[in-house]
């Protein structure tokens, strides 16, 4: 067999895993586990945590199921590895979440994930304490609810934990970390994401880690993006069939990499995802930030300290989590999300009315942190069904994407086509021509996943591929969505309805 590049998506539902040929750009394979969505603990409302170490059996599961494909694709010779030809590893990984390890590199507590409100106020307090301008101008964020804010959190309530923290992470780091048996580092991409980077001095942060009380003994050893950061140590090598030395060569929070996962690498270039959270991801060439903090902007994948790549991320949390609930909680168990995409399709534009606000996934960025929860308006028990509710919450998820890159557009940033792996939310034709005729953008759809860019992403690191050109010259096209003209009228006045109702909450 080929040389082969393997890629993980750590994801907040599952772990995807997926084998890239480095010489044609095949994808060879990919799976995922558990087939059903992982559990968020959530002890108290607005609070969100996953165990890190399931993550990691979760990736050694899926890994267990590419074994099996690719065994059955071609007998594996006896005593060979099944993934002995894996020539580096990427991994690309929920944002934002905290772990925190002892110096026996055991996790001290669960992960406080993306989506936890709990430290905004910490956020908001540091933000007093750093400044409003000095913190948009060096950090290109405030504080807010991100990984610092949450060590923030734990300092202040879990002491006797705080104390005993050898190191913090990132949940890509953590994966890293098991991998290699030890090796604790992170990426500059990952710090921003954590609100730990200072772009103006490029370096972590004094004023983040002085307002918080933090100590940079905390913050691990600092690699490349696209470098052998880490190999794979010998008990997880055979328990997993890979080759003991063999490099883990990327790393991308899962925002950053479904970018890569399209090639959007350059300035203009936008990328989108409609996962368990929604995404609009647009790069930039210069520092710039919204006043209001409610897009972010974060240093790409790419960024250097001389090359400025920076990511301005419009993330609203309550997206295909939204549509997962209505499938559990208005569907019947047969059906699935095909025919549930079907049945939505059957009410007209604007629902008849019905409007959804599909904020119930913990604090918004895009609402400047509030946390409105999902609420349904205009329904009429004479006209309205489950078609209805349905589509408007579609739509609603499509108009909340809109509201962000209305924002983005106040930036300075020209948003014409926008570029979307065909999965999750894109999978849906409903979906995607709402979004299509409210932004005026015209949607480009792929065949790629997190976990597939990932695996791309290592062949750049690993120097197989020189350059993300090269890496992703095979990228699939789908298909192309455009607005309709003729339509917009009837999608805009579904959209100022659906505005006017969120101005209310």
């Amino acid at each position: 067999m080929s040389e082969l590049l393997l890629g993980y998506d750590v994801g907040t539902s599952s772990v995807k895993a997926s084998l890239v040929n480095a010489v044609t750009g095949e994808i060879v394979a990919t799976t995922f586990y558990p087939e059903k969505e992982a559990a968020i603990m959530a002890k108290q409302i607005g609070w969100a945590e996953q165990e890190p170490e399931m993550w990691w059996e979760n990736l050694k599961e899926a890994t267990k199921k590419l074994c099996t494909i690719i065994t059955a694709q071609r007998p594996v010779a006896e005593g060979a590895e099944p993934l002995a030809d894996v020539k580096a590893i990427g991994i690309s990984y929920q944002m934002h979440g905290l772990v925190c390890v002892d110096k026996e590199c055991k996790p001290l507590r669960p992960s406080i994930i993306w989506c936890d409100g709990r430290a905004v106020p910490y956020g908001n307090a540091a933000m007093l304490r750093i400044g409003a301008e000095k913190c948009l101008s060096h950090l290109l964020n405030s504080p807010g609810n991100f990984t610092a804010a949450k060590l923030a959190w734990v300092k202040d309530n879990e002491p006797e934990i705080y104390d005993k923290i050898h190191k913090i992470m990132l949940p890509g780091d953590y994966i890293a970390m098991k991998f290699s048996g030890g090796d604790i580092n992170t990426t500059v991409s990952g710090l921003s994401e954590g609100i730990f980077w200072d772009f103006a001095e490029k370096q972590v942060s004094n004023d983040v880690m002085d307002a918080f009380g933090f100590s940079k003994a905390l913050i691990p050893d600092i690699v490349p993006t696209f470098a052998v950061q880490s190999r794979v140590c010998g008990d997880v090598a055979h328990e997993l069939g890979i080759t003991e030395g063999t490099p883990i060569t990327y790393r991308g929070g899962d925002q950053p990499n479904n970018a890569l996962s399209l090639n959007v690498m350059k300035p203009g270039e936008i990328a989108a995802t409609g996962g368990t959270s929604g995404v609009v991801y647009g790069v930039l060439g210069e520092v710039n930030y919204d006043p209001k903090s409610r897009v972010n902007t974060f240093a790409h994948v790419n960024y250097s300290k001389e090359l400025t790549r920076l990511g301005v991320l419009l993330c609203i949390n309550g997206t295909g989590i939204l549509n997962a609930w209505m499938k559990r909680n208005v569907m019947t168990p047969d059906m699935s999300y095909n025919d549930m995409n079907r049945m939505a399709s059957e009410a007209p534009i604007g629902a008849g009315g019905v409007s959804v606000i599909p904020f119930g996934n913990g604090a918004e960025r895009v609402l400047q942190n509030r946390d409105v929860c999902c609420s349904i308006h205009g329904i009429n028990f004479n006209v309205h069904n489950r078609a209805h509710l349905l589509r408007a919450a579609q739509e609603g998820i499509a108009f909340s994407f809109k509201q962000g890159i209305d924002i983005m557009r106040a930036m300075g940033m020209s948003v014409t086509n926008i570029h979307a792996a065909y999965a999750n939310m894109f999978l849906s034709p409903l979906f995607c021509t709402t979004l299509a005729n409210v932004t005026g953008a015209t949607i480009d759809l792929y065949e790629t996943d997190g976990a597939v860019g990932a695996a791309r992403g290592a062949g750049i690191g690993a120097g197989i591929y020189k350059d993300s050109d090269e890496a992703f010259a095979t990228l699939r096209h789908v298909s192309t969505v455009k607005p309709d003209e003729t339509g917009r009228e009837a999608y805009m006045k579904a959209f100022d309805l659906w505005s006017e109702r969120l101005e209310k909450q």
